[in-house]
């Protein structure tokens, strides 16, 4: 039982760190923050397990972290509430074609992440966007003007 305590600990704490970590930097990891998570299972090993070195320790642990990912996932999937507390809403990171630099650095956002998912997005400048919103999942989603929007600023 003592290891499940363990892991569940480690579990809420690993699952904290992620999200400070930010939503973009989950969305593409860079090569750093790759092998910051990949090591941070093997550094908190040892606080999870103890002494416990037997298979079935190490089994434990696993099922307790598998089994919370599991009870996470439902609750956000389930109650929209739940969602917006454990992961938080979206955020406008540009309106208008306008950087809002504000939920950007809130964010750890730069301008030229913008730039470059909105240019594989079919995006050209800044101007050309109506609106990006960083999604829960670290994806950034483009909307762009009406037909009605792009003939009214040919005619000004």
């Amino acid at each position: 039982m003592d290891i499940v305590l363990r892991a569940a600990i480690a579990f809420v704490v690993l699952w904290l760190l992620t999200k400070a970590a930010g939503r973009a930097t989950l969305g593409e990891l860079s090569s750093f923050d790759l092998l910051l998570f990949i090591t941070m299972g093997d550094l908190i090993q040892q606080g999870i397990t103890g002494e416990d070195r037997t298979l079935t320790g190490g089994l434990v642990a696993v099922a307790t972290f598998a089994l919370l990912a599991v009870i996470f996932n439902l609750v956000v999937s389930r109650w929209s509430k739940a969602s917006r507390l454990l992961e938080g809403p979206p955020i406008i990171l540009v309106a208008d074609g306008r950087a809002l630099t504000g939920a950007m650095r809130r964010q750890r956002v730069s301008v030229a992440e913008i730039l470059s998912a909105g240019r594989q997005s079919g995006y050209e400048n800044m101007s050309d966007i109506r609106l990006a919103v960083l999604e829960q999942d670290g994806k950034i989603s483009f909307f762009p003007y009406t037909a009605e929007h792009a003939q009214s600023a040919d005619q000004e």
